[in-house]
């Protein structure tokens, strides 16, 4: 049966010079470890605990988007930004505890790198957390590049920062692909003219629809990432 992903087994559809991930719900499953920190949260509230299943499609919209998801009815500035705060404490003491690559993508890292295509991470997670985190994977010193959400002015779904790790992979923008879990990833992907490829086993809320994202083409696991990339 042929995969929406395309094709499998073809010769490679996107020929390019340098391959982009995002972090969280892309490269990494650290939907564990931020479920873990949003409970202990809420049990310090004396709040409920929140399943499993239901924290994990939001996770990649980052510590906002699971205090919104927690706190649906909190309209107090002050108390959010503090709620937010210590989210991200309890965070930072569990940051890579239980994260670890989605399945097949060591792999997939092994083959980039004996293949001999350049890749780095662009995430809109802060340096502070994502350094920690891909020392604990072992990939700190592997990356091409690193570009945080707080390395420039802007976040994804702006260009800037795919923009910016292209050339600090010496990368003409064209000639990159990124790979991504949410709409605003392939959003920033066209703009930076860039090839977008979506996730659609990572971190997408229910009523979503990946399919109508602009993106070149989908997979549905890290594998078939093989079957649409190859050197330029």
């Amino acid at each position: 049966m042929q995969s929406r992903a395309g094709i499998l087994n073809s010769p490679p559809v996107i020929l390019v010079s340098a391959v982009l991930l995002d972090l969280d719900g892309t490269l990494v499953d650290t939907a564990p470890d931020m479920a873990a920190a949003l409970n202990q949260l809420l049990a310090e509230e004396n709040k409920a605990p929140m399943a499993y299943q239901e924290i994990r499609p939001h996770v990649s919209q980052g510590a906002a988007g699971l205090l919104g998801l927690a706190w649906a009815q909190q309209s107090n500035e002050d108390r959010f930004e503090a709620l937010k705060q210590r989210f991200l404490e309890i965070y930072a003491r569990l940051n890579g505890r239980e994260s670890v690559f989605f399945d097949g993508f060591a792999e997939i890292l092994d083959w980039l790198d004996t293949s001999g295509i350049p890749w780095g991470i662009v995430t809109n997670k802060p340096a502070w957390l994502t350094e920690p985190l891909i020392r604990h994977l072992c990939i700190d010193q592997r990356t091409g590049c690193l570009v945080c959400g707080d390395t420039l002015a802007q976040r994804k779904p702006h260009a800037a920062p795919l923009l910016h790790a292209a050339s600090l992979l010496n990368a003409e923008p064209q000639d990159c692909v990124y790979v991504g879990d949410a709409s605003r990833d392939m959003e920033a992907a066209k703009s930076a003219n860039m090839a977008g490829i979506a996730a659609t086993y990572g971190y997408i809320p229910g009523g979503t629809d990946p399919y109508a994202w602009p993106a070149t083409a989908t997979i549905n696991k890290p594998g078939e990432l093989i079957g649409l990339i190859g050197l330029k």
